[in-house]
């Protein structure tokens, strides 16, 4: 019986030491982060829909959740999304080919532990800074792509 109760223990611990350690996303520098009152799907499903609002497609989404539950992992809701268009990444790769590698830009919506869901994202003006230095007329497209970000997100979180 004890053996039992320390195998049940050892299977448990873990997994209640992983929910303890993952917490909402929190603000940081270089980051918009948007607490709303949707559920995951729901923003998951506006932020696809509010793309077109800052002028952008999604290009790319993944995420670990659903692959988890099919190997009988239950974790909380994470979407990583991929906004871009075509004019930006011309434009992008006439001043820096090495810049492209940061397109799509993300946006990424989480779970949070009271069942609400945030969304998040890196700044683009963030994201290019390293090019700066070598392809400065990168700053006004990065500053383009902050405001179609904010058009997104706002959009998607109302």
């Amino acid at each position: 019986m004890m053996k039992r109760l320390l195998l049940a223990c050892l299977l448990v611990a873990p997994t209640m030491a992983w929910a303890q350690a993952v917490a909402d996303v929190a603000p940081r520098p270089g980051w918009v982060v948007m607490p709303t009152a949707k559920t995951f799907e729901t923003l998951v499903a506006d932020t696809r829909a509010a793309a077109g609002a800052g002028g952008l497609a999604v290009v790319t989404m993944a995420g670990p959740t659903g692959a988890a539950a099919r190997r009988g992992i239950d974790i909380p809701g994470n979407r990583v999304i991929g906004l871009y268009n075509n004019d930006f990444a011309v434009r992008v790769l006439r001043l820096s080919t090495a810049a492209m590698i940061e397109a799509p830009i993300r946006v990424y919506v989480t779970e949070n532990a009271d069942g609400t869901a945030t969304l998040s994202y890196k700044l683009p003006s963030q994201i290019f800074a390293p090019y700066m230095a070598e392809a400065p007329r990168l700053q006004p497209i990065a500053l383009e792509l902050d405001a179609a970000f904010e058009q997104v997100s706002t959009a998607a979180a109302r």
